[in-house]
């Protein structure tokens, strides 16, 4: 996974860089994901792992499905990455696209995982601690994990706080056993 994302990623940034420089950061997220979303799909992941077509007529199919939903920018693109034979990392340049997308935007999206459920005077509170923390709009998802005990885990892309008992139990055991 990771040797495809340092395939993808010289990707991603030319398509970023085309975007951003005509001011369509949004629009080229949203059609990139459409595209996505037709090359991931059965039948025609079927059709892109045939032989039989060259490059060129996989992009045409692509562009073709996806009709009026994408510009004539992004079928070229889509047309690059299917003469470099690189239709198949379509997810994962999305990914790396909306992740440069957010750090332009200075937006975050944090996942907060704990062992009960939050009120929503938490997490406004967690928002706006977590705001000035990182100096980024923040975006959360909550989910419940009883096996925490208590306390917090707070994820987002290249950052895990561990504020669970869990993990302090985890550490102190650790601690302990050197």
């Amino acid at each position: 996974m990771s040797q495809n994302t340092t395939i993808a990623r010289p990707y991603a940034k030319a398509a970023f860089a085309v975007a951003n420089q005509s001011g369509q950061l949004a629009e080229w997220s949203a059609m990139l994901q459409t595209a996505t979303g037709v090359v991931e799909s059965p039948r025609v992941s079927q059709l892109l792992a045939s032989p039989s077509l060259s490059g060129e007529q996989q992009a045409a199919a692509i562009v073709s499905i996806c009709g009026d939903e994408i510009d004539k920018q992004v079928a070229s693109f889509i047309a690059v990455l299917a003469e470099n034979k690189r239709l198949t990392l379509m997810s994962e340049i999305v990914t790396l696209f909306d992740a440069m997308k957010a750090n332009q935007e200075k937006r975050v999206d944090v996942e907060v995982i704990s062992a009960y459920a939050l009120d929503e005077a938490a997490e406004i509170k967690l928002k706006e601690t977590l705001k000035k923390r990182l100096q980024r709009d923040v975006s959360l998802s909550s989910r419940v994990d009883q096996s925490l005990i208590g306390g917090l885990v707070l994820r987002t892309d290249d950052l895990v706080i561990d504020g669970s008992l869990r993990g302090r139990l985890n550490k102190l055991a650790e601690a302990m056993n050197s």
